[in-house]
């Protein structure tokens, strides 16, 4: 992995350090302890996700990169070779992230009980919680009120809540919490396991640049191309796990079919337009009975995209809590796995 061992004693027998219980890992934790890290950090944003009272005094991390982006766009952004200065922009913006996410590391290195800093820092660029209320927020919007359904989908789509019906909304939110599953959750824990910190802060870069640059309009057709190939390609594999996991956990829920998220996955995925997305989508439409995605508009434009899974588009409030239970299915299988690897090693 590429990590250095966190105060650990040369005579300790590193690899029985994890027969001990968690709460010895403050003076034993090993090279392999990666997998201890990112349990901590799953269930803390698990627990706790974005406190408001925390990030009404101080701002997020992911709003930090966001304020920094744009600041620097239009210095770089200009009529002259669009193309290889959005190239330049976006590499050197991952750079910098995942070189500040090497500082931050070393420095918990340094320290007896840095890995829990280290998990909590990491906490905060993962999404479970948060996507998870979104979600419950448009759920419980829709079972009174359009226009609070609409009010509430904003937060977590990128199309005009306003041209939205009631159905429209569910699917949205649906279709965001399935694609979100990777790139907010999923993503981030495997560039984290590969890489640690920086790797998880490089990946975060990318995939802000891609929500704030890599849009096909006359500003960033060209500009923003490169970061919209960058996050395709470091979601490539996560996109894919999501996936999988989504069909291991309809397994879980009687309300789902495991077989059918299987089917509509392989089936539908490589017709949507995102090389990624239709993965999770799929996946979560077949395992409950629904078709997503299809036809939509967005600011830039409408788009004609096929549909994912075969079941009905007229989703209401509680198809999306049988989402939630589905996501909440998938997250339980995550943290099954990083517990058992962390234990296994």
């Amino acid at each position: 992995m590429g990590r250095t061992a966190k105060n650990a004693d040369p005579a300790v027998d590193l690899r029985a350090a994890h027969t001990h219980a968690p709460g010895m890992l403050a003076t034993t934790l090993p090279d392999d302890a990666v997998f201890a890290i990112l349990l901590l950090a799953f269930l803390l944003d698990a627990a706790w996700g974005d406190p408001s009272w925390l990030y009404r005094r101080l701002p997020h991390p992911v709003a930090l990169l966001g304020r920094a982006i744009e600041m620097a766009e239009p210095r770089w952004n200009r009529d002259d070779a669009p193309f290889l200065r959005g190239l330049a922009f976006a590499l050197t913006t991952v750079a910098l992230a995942g070189g500040l996410g090497w500082v931050v590391e070393r420095i918990c290195n340094g320290f007896t009980g840095g890995w829990v800093l280290e998990a909590a820092l990491a906490s905060t660029l993962i999404a479970f919680r948060g996507l998870h209320d979104r979600v419950r927020a448009v759920a419980a919007a829709l079972d009174r009120d359009l226009e609070r359904a609409r009010a509430a989908v904003a937060h977590i789509v990128g199309r005009d809540p306003a041209r939205l019906d009631a159905p429209g909304v569910a699917r949205a939110a649906a279709e965001s919490l399935a694609e979100n599953f990777s790139d907010g959750v999923v993503a981030p824990m495997f560039w984290f396991a590969l890489f640690g910190l920086p790797g998880l802060c490089a990946y975060k870069a990318a995939n802000t640049l891609d929500s704030m640059i890599g849009h096909r309009n006359p500003r960033f057709e060209r500009f923003g191309k490169a970061a919209a190939r960058l996050d395709d390609a470091v979601n490539w594999i996560p996109a894919r796990l999501a996936g999988l996991l989504l069909v291991a956990a309809a397994g879980l829920l009687p309300e789902a079919s495991a077989p059918g998220a299987w089917r509509a996955a392989w089936r539908d995925a490589s017709q949507h337009r995102s090389p990624n997305a239709g993965w999770q989508e799929a996946a979560l439409a077949g395992a409950l009975g629904f078709a997503l995605a299809g036809p939509r508009d967005y600011p830039d434009g409408p788009v004609d995209d096929a549909w994912m899974g075969g079941g009905r588009a007229e989703l209401n409030g509680a198809d999306l809590r049988a989402s939630l239970r589905l996501y909440l299915a998938a997250g339980g299988l995550i943290g099954g796995l990083l517990a058992a690897a962390w234990l296994a090693l």
